[in-house]
């Protein structure tokens, strides 16, 4: 059984949905603008999941990030989305995803010349569970006290994803104000 080709939205500058492209050829030095999203998972005690990239990523491979990303389908509501990467990318089940930053954008370049250009929706969401994670997607993981992140995130932006040190400052003081589990 062959998994079907994952495709990736298109947008116009307006964040009209334009048509889609295949996920595996959209990454390039001219990559078009596309929907993605982003989530902070919270852990039971305030702390937040961070992953570190497999060092096999098309894009900033190894450097720490966010809980995890990814693209909603041509036709996922974006909320399955979410939860649907949660289980594939660290084998974890999540709780209310909450929309924190719905117009979250950002372009940034990786050293290699590959481009990210996305209209990126952000979302905090909980667990209780032990991460598992994809080794094609993580390589390692651990969980920060929102504060001492951001003071990392701050003093050595270079060791962290761009879609993090944009995100984290803008997220940490919203996490008081996001819906209890």
């Amino acid at each position: 059984m062959s998994v079907p080709e994952e495709l990736v939205v298109l947008l116009a500058e307006d964040g009209t949905r334009i048509g889609t492209t295949p996920k595996a050829t959209v990454h390039t030095q001219e990559t078009p603008l596309h929907l993605a999203f982003s989530c902070h998972v919270i852990g039971p005690d305030g702390r937040i999941l961070v992953t570190r990239r497999a060092l096999s990523k098309l894009t900033w491979p190894g450097v720490w990030t966010n809980s995890f990303c990814g693209h909603p389908g041509p036709d996922e509501d974006s909320v399955d989305a979410v939860l649907r990467r949660a289980s594939a990318e660290l084998g974890l089940p999540i709780s209310a995803p909450h929309l924190v930053l719905p117009d979250f954008r950002y372009r940034a370049v990786d050293a290699s010349g590959v481009v990210e250009y996305e209209i990126c929706p952000v979302y905090v969401a909980y667990t209780d569970a032990v991460p598992e994670p994809n080794p094609a997607e993580v390589m390692e993981w651990a969980w920060a006290e929102p504060a001492s992140l951001l003071e990392s995130v701050e003093r050595a932006p270079f060791a962290f994803s761009p879609w993090l040190t944009l995100q984290l400052p803008l997220v940490v003081p919203l996490l008081a104000e996001t819906p209890a589990r």
